[in-house]
C-alpha cells in the first residue's frame, strides 16, 4: 500500500486517545534543560516500535540527542528522492512559581499533563512536546496502515535549545546533530521544526543578539560625590545612545514578514547603596533582519556604547551572551513561502484545521536557521500549541488542534514522501 486518502479515513477514537496519552506521558517525562535524556528515554521505545531505528549519542556529558527514520524502498527510491526532516528540541524551561500559582487545583503538578476544558496542561506541553508527539503519531497512523514511503522520513530530537539554566541553552544539541550526525545521513530536501505555531506555517524568523553592558565608575559617600565617578550618569548616556540607535535602525525598510529591526533595553540597574553609584548594568536584545549583517550590527552597538562613555571617567565591558549559530547570537532565516513544499504543507493543514494555516514570521528565534544555513535545507516551523502561553504558568495545548495536527502531518508525509 503506497497511498492513503485521509479524507476517507474515519475518526479513530482509540487512536486519538493513544495520542492524548502519549502527549501526557511526554509532559510527565520532565526535561528541564540539562535533563533532556529523561524525555529521550521516553521517546526511544516509541520510535523503535514505529520502525524508525532510533540512535542516541551524547552532545554533552550525560545529555543525549535522539534520531532515526525510514529508508527509501529500493524499488521506489528513484521515483521520489524527497527527504523530510522533522526536528524538535527535547528540553523545556523551568517551573518556578507553577505549584504556588496552582496549589490545590488540578493544574498544581506542572508535569501531570492534566486535561482541563479540552486542553492539556503542563510544562513543555506547547514548547514543544505537542509538536514532537504530533509528528510521531502522524507517522504511527501511516505505519499502522503499512504505508511504504518512496522518499525518506527523518526525525531528530535534540537538546539545549532553551535559555534560562546557568551555562546551558547555547544550542549544543543541534550543533552536534548538524556537524556530526547529519553528514552520515541523506541530505534533507525539506525540514519542519516543531516549535508551536497554532498550525500556521512560520517561514521566516528574525536574527538576534543579546548584549550585557557593565559600566564601572567609582563609588563614594553621598556627602562627597566629587570623590566618586558616577556610573549611573554614564549609563544614562549609554541608554540614550541605544534609544537613538533603535530609532535609527527602525527606519530600515521592513521585511514583509519579520517587520522592523530594533534594540530593546531589557534591564537597567545601578548602585544599590546610599552613595555615588560605582557600577551600572544594561542588558539589551537586538533584532536583526535578513538584510543585516550580524558582525556589522555587533560592531555598531559596541561603538555606540564606547562613544557614550567618553569623558565620563568610566570603563565598560560588553559581553554578547547568546551565541547560537553565530558567535554573538542567532542568525535570521527565511524560506520562500511559494516553494512547492510550503504550499503543500499549507494545503494539508487547511484541509484538517481551517482556523489557521497562514504563512507568518515566527515571533521568536529558534533553531531552524541551523537547518537553513548548516544543512542548506529549506525549513519552516509548524506544530500545534500557542507560543504566547509557553514559558508561562499557563502553558497548555488545545486537544482538538493537536489531533488535527496529527491528521494533517500524516497527510503531508504521505503526499511529500509517497507521491
Amino acid at each position: 500500500m503506497t497511498g492513503l486518502n485521509f479524507a476517507k479515513v474515519p475518526d479513530d477514537t482509540k487512536a486519538d486517545n493513544r495520542a492524548i496519552a502519549f502527549l501526557q506521558g511526554a509532559i510527565q517525562a520532565q526535561s528541564i534543560t540539562g535533563n533532556e535524556t529523561n524525555f529521550v528515554n521516553y521517546l526511544l521505545p516509541k520510535m523503535q516500535a514505529l520502525g524508525l531505528q532510533p540512535q542516541t549519542e551524547e552532545f554533552a556529558d550525560g545529555r543525549l540527542n535522539l534520531w532515526g527514520g525510514t529508508k527509501a524502498t529500493e524499488n521506489n527510491s528513484a521515483d521520489n528522492d524527497n527527504v523530510l526532516l522533522v526536528m524538535g528540541h527535547t528540553d523545556t524551561v523551568h517551573v518556578k512559581g507553577w505549584r504556588d500559582k496552582w496549589q490545590g487545583t488540578a493544574r498544581e503538578n506542572p508535569f501531570s499533563g492534566a486535561v482541563i476544558d479540552g486542553e492539556i496542561w503542563g510544562r513543555g506541553s506547547g514548547d514543544l512536546k505537542a509538536g514532537i508527539c504530533a509528528w510521531l503519531m502522524a507517522w504511527e497512523r501511516l505505519y499502522s496502515h503499512n504505508i511504504q514511503l518512496k522518499g525518506e522520513l527523518q526525525f531528530a530530537f535534540i537538546g539545549d535549545e532553551e535559555s534560562g539554566e546557568a551555562g546551558m541553552g547555547t544550542s549544543e544539541g543541534v550543533k552536534h546533530y548538524v556537524n556530526n550526525i547529519a553528514p552520515t545521513l541523506s541530505k534533507p530536501t525539506f525540514a519542519v521544526y516543531t516549535e508551536p505555531s497554532q498550525l500556521n506555517i512560520y517561514t521566516a524568523q528574525m536574527g538576534f543578539f543579546i548584549a550585557d553592558i557593565d559600566i564601572i565608575g567609582k563609588t563614594s559617600y553621598f556627602g562627597v560625590p566629587e570623590q566618586g565617578i558616577d556610573a549611573l550618569k554614564a549609563a544614562h548616556k549609554v541608554a540614550t545612545n541605544i534609544f537613538k540607535h533603535s530609532n535609527d535602525i527602525e527606519q530600515i525598510s521592513p521585511h514583509e514578514l519579520i517587520g522592523n529591526p530594533f534594540a530593546l533595553i531589557t534591564d537597567f540597574r545601578a548602585g544599590g547603596y546610599i552613595a555615588v553609584p560605582g557600577d551600572a548594568h544594561i542588558s539589551l536584545i537586538r533584532k536583526l533582519l535578513p538584510s543585516e549583517n550580524m558582525d556589522q550590527a555587533v560592531k555598531k552597538l559596541s561603538d555606540i556604547v564606547h562613544e557614550a562613555i567618553k569623558g565620563t571617567g568610566c570603563e565598560c565591558k560588553i559581553a554578547f551572551t547568546a551565541g547560537r549559530d553565530h558567535a554573538d547570537g542567532g542568525l535570521p532565516s527565511v524560506t520562500d513561502p511559494d516553494i512547492a513544499e510550503v504550499q503543500l504543507l499549507i494545503d494539508t493543514v487547511k484541509n484538517h484545521w481551517q482556523k489557521t494555516g497562514a504563512v507568518c514570521a515566527a515571533p521568536f528565534w529558534s533553531e531552524k536557521s541551523f537547518l537553513k544555513h548548516g544543512l542548506g535545507c529549506n525549513a519552516v516551523y509548524c506544530a500545534p500549541g500557542d507560543i504566547t502561553n509557553c514559558h508561562t504558568l499557563e502553558e497548555r495545548v488545545d486537544i482538538k488542534q493537536y489531533l488535527a495536527a496529527i491528521k494533517a502531518f500524516a497527510d503531508f508525509i504521505a503526499k511529500y514522501c509517497c507521491s
